[in-house]
């Protein structure tokens, strides 16, 4: 079993930074993706940015030019980057791993105070 673990949240003021890492139980390059989804209260949750085997990343439009996915594959690790947040950023965040099985982590809070 596959298990993905988050850690980084917090609660930080508007324009502020934080870094999210998710740490994989195994090697990361034995999944097709990883990725990072976020749930606000009342909305469905969606994705954020995303990293494939090929390195190739994709990000929400929202988060664009904000928010940087990278990983560490000594330590099977992949990270968020969170610059300029918003209070629209206040969400639960998830680490998500496709292999093609998908894995989700416990997810991790982020509150952005205006």
């Amino acid at each position: 079993q596959v298990q993905l673990v988050e850690s980084g949240g917090g609660l930080v003021q508007a324009g502020g930074s934080l870094r999210l890492s998710c740490a994989a139980s195994r090697n990361i390059f034995s999944f097709i993706a990883m990725g990072w989804y976020r749930q606000a209260p009342g909305k469905q949750r969606e994705l954020v940015a995303d990293i494939n085997i090929g390195g190739s990343t994709n990000y929400a439009d929202s988060v664009k030019g904000r928010f940087t996915i990278s990983r560490d594959n000594a330590k099977n690790t992949v990270y968020l980057q969170m610059n300029g947040l918003r209070p629209e950023d206040t969400a639960v965040y998830y680490c998500n791993a496709k292999s093609p099985q998908t894995y989700w982590g416990q997810g991790t809070q982020v509150t952005v105070s205006s």
